[in-house]
């Protein structure tokens, strides 16, 4: 059900984030990413604090990216890691690029 689950939101010209409001790097992962100019429905945060999969969510992180932690960042279908990753990808330029390459900017 988690598979599924994270399957359906993942696509190829999409960002999508897995996080929790209260974590501090759900939080930077976030303020990163909305620096950026998004085209309509390409970025999205999902919330899964109170989810009654969200162990299994997290279960799910572990199994494909090595880590359960939140934030999970995916740039299309590909994980790059959380907070302090992305927060890395910014600050060396390699980021932009990223999104550019999946056609999720304006």
């Amino acid at each position: 059900m988690a598979q599924e689950f994270v399957e359906t939101k993942l696509r190829g010209d999409k960002v999508t984030i897995f996080l929790k409001p209260s974590c501090p790097y759900c939080v930077t992962a976030k303020e990163v990413m909305t620096k950026y100019k998004f085209k309509a429905g390409h970025l999205e945060f999902i919330d899964i604090t109170g989810r009654s999969d969200m162990s299994s969510l997290q279960d799910y992180f572990l199994e494909i990216t090595g880590a359960r932690t939140v934030p999970r960042v995916f740039i299309g279908e590909e994980c790059v890691g959380g907070g302090s990753d992305v927060a890395d990808l910014d600050e060396s330029g390699k980021l932009e690029g990223m999104l550019q390459s999946i056609g999720a900017l304006q």
